[in-house]
C-alpha cells in the first residue's frame, strides 16, 4: 500500500489542532486533535512511500514507535486515505492506459470523495469497463445520456432508436448538426463512441439490439447492467407505456426513466424489477387516484401531438440527461440513487426538483407489491453533513 490523502478533499486547518478536509458538508471532516509533527508528517502522504518506508520517516521525526499505522487507520476510518497503487488488476490495468486514465481522472477523484476504503475509487472506476448500458432513445435527453455514460467510462453503451436525426433533435453533447438526416441510432452510437476514452470499435449490430442476448457458443444470457428509457414523446415520458419495458421486467434488468414532457423534466423511477415500483404500479396507481387517467391517456394517444415537434427546452433536456446519467453511474457504481422507486421532476420555469414516490402496486404482475415486499427507498432528503472528529 502507498498511502495518500485524498488530493479531491482539500484541506485547511482550524486552529493549530484542528485539520479540515474537504469543503462541502456532505464530505468534509474535521480530524483533531492533530500535533505540530504529525501535521508535518501529513504531508509525506503523497501516494509516493510504502508503509515501511513512512515508519523509518516518522523514526526520523522522532514519532513514537506505531504511531504511523495508529495514525493511518485513523485516517482510514475517516474515509481520508486512498492506495496510489492498489486496487487489483483491473485498476492495475487502466493505470497503464495512460491516455485512457488520463481521460477519466476527474471521475476518478469524484469516486475517492464518495468512497470511503482505500483504493475503492479506483476499483469502481475500472468496474464502469465492464458495465453494458442500453439506452432507448435518441433525442435531445437519451443522445445525451448515452454520451455522458460512455465519456464516463462504461464500458458498451448501445443507443436504440427509430427513424432519421431532424434538427430539432440537435443538442450540445448529443446529436450534432451535421448528423441531420442520419439514422438516430447510428449517428448516436458514433457519438457514443466518439467520447469514449479508449474509442472502442463499432459494435455488432446483430448483437446489440434486444436487452437479454445469448452468448456465442456458451448458451449463456447476456444482459445490460442497466437500460435507460429515454422517450422523445412527451406522452411516453409522463405516462411511461408498460409494455416498452415488458421485456426488461420478464428478464428481471434494471431500468431507469428520464425525459422532457411539455416543461417538466423527469428523471426516474429506477426500476429494480421485483423490487420497486414500475411502469405498470405508476398506472394502476394513477387510476386508482383518478379513475379518468385511462379516458385521457387514450385521447391523448390518438390525437395528433404525436406528428408535431415535441415541446424539449435545450437547457431543460440538458439537465435531465446530467441528472439521469449521475444517477446511472451511481447505480452502477454499486449505490441506490434517490430515484430508486421515485420520480424526481422540475418545471420551468421555476425549475424545482422534488421526488414523488412510485409505489409497488399490489395487483401489478411484476410482484413487487406482493405481500408489501417492495424494497423500501427513502426520497427527497438533501445531502447529510458528515464532519466528525
Amino acid at each position: 500500500m502507498h498511502p495518500i490523502l485524498k488530493p479531491a478533499l482539500r484541506r485547511g486547518w482550524r486552529d493549530l489542532n484542528t485539520v479540515q478536509f474537504g469543503m462541502t458538508p456532505a464530505h468534509a471532516v474535521v480530524l483533531g486533535p492533530v500535533d505540530t509533527a504529525t501535521g508535518s508528517f501529513l504531508t509525506l502522504l503523497d501516494g509516493t512511500r510504502g508503509v515501511p518506508l513512512l515508519r523509518e520517516e516518522a523514526r526520523r521525526m522522532d514519532l513514537p514507535d506505531g504511531h504511523v499505522d495508529a495514525l493511518l487507520d485513523r485516517l482510514c476510518d475517516a474515509g481520508l486515505l486512498d492506495d496510489a497503487t492498489g486496487g487489483g488488476p483491473a485498476v492495475e490495468a487502466l493505470r497503464r492506459q495512460r491516455g485512457v486514465h488520463d481521460r477519466l481522472r476527474p471521475d476518478h477523484a469524484a469516486l475517492t470523495v464518495t468512497t470511503a476504503d482505500p483504493a475503492e475509487g479506483a476499483r469502481r472506476l475500472a468496474a464502469r469497463r465492464s458495465s453494458r448500458v442500453q439506452v432507448r432513445g435518441a433525442g435531445r435527453v437519451g443522445a445525451l445520456v448515452a454520451s455522458v455514460l460512455s465519456a464516463a467510462g462504461v464500458g458498451q453503451v448501445d443507443v436504440r432508436d427509430g427513424g432519421r436525426v431532424e434538427p430539432w433533435d440537435v443538442a450540445p453533447g448529443g446529436q450534432p448538426v451535421e448528423a441531420v438526416g442520419e439514422r438516430r441510432d447510428a449517428a448516436a452510437r458514433r457519438a457514443v463512441r466518439s467520447v469514449a476514452p479508449d474509442r472502442p470499435p463499432a459494435p455488432d449490430r446483430r448483437r446489440s439490439g434486444p436487452a437479454v442476448e445469448r452468448e456465442d457458443g456458451a448458451g449463456e444470457p447476456r444482459v445490460f447492467s442497466l437500460v435507460v428509457i429515454a422517450p422523445r414523446d412527451g406522452l411516453s415520458v409522463h405516462s411511461p407505456d408498460p409494455a416498452s419495458a415488458e421485456d426488461l421486467v420478464a428478464a428481471g434488468i434494471p431500468h431507469l426513466y428520464a425525459g422532457v414532457a411539455e416543461a417538466t423534466g423527469t428523471v426516474g423511477p429506477l426500476v429494480l424489477p421485483g423490487g420497486t415500483g414500475c411502469a405498470q404500479c405508476l398506472l394502476l396507481d394513477r387510476t386508482d387516484r383518478d379513475p379518468t387517467w385511462p379516458r385521457l391517456l387514450a385521447q391523448w394517444r390518438s390525437g395528433r401531438a404525436g406528428r408535431q415537434v415535441q415541446a424539449c427546452d435545450v437547457g431543460l433536456a440538458t439537465a435531465v440527461a446530467g441528472l439521469a446519467a449521475a444517477h446511472g453511474l451511481a447505480f452502477l457504481d454499486g449505490e441506490l440513487p434517490s430515484s430508486t422507486g421515485a420520480r424526481w421532476e422540475a418545471s420551468a420555469p421555476g425549475l424545482d426538483w422534488h421526488a414523488r414516490p412510485v409505489w409497488p402496486h399490489p395487483e401489478c404482475p411484476c410482484g413487487a407489491g406482493e405481500g408489501g415486499n417492495g424494497q423500501e427507498v427513502s426520497v427527497g432528503e438533501g445531502p447529510h453533513d458528515t464532519m466528525a472528529e
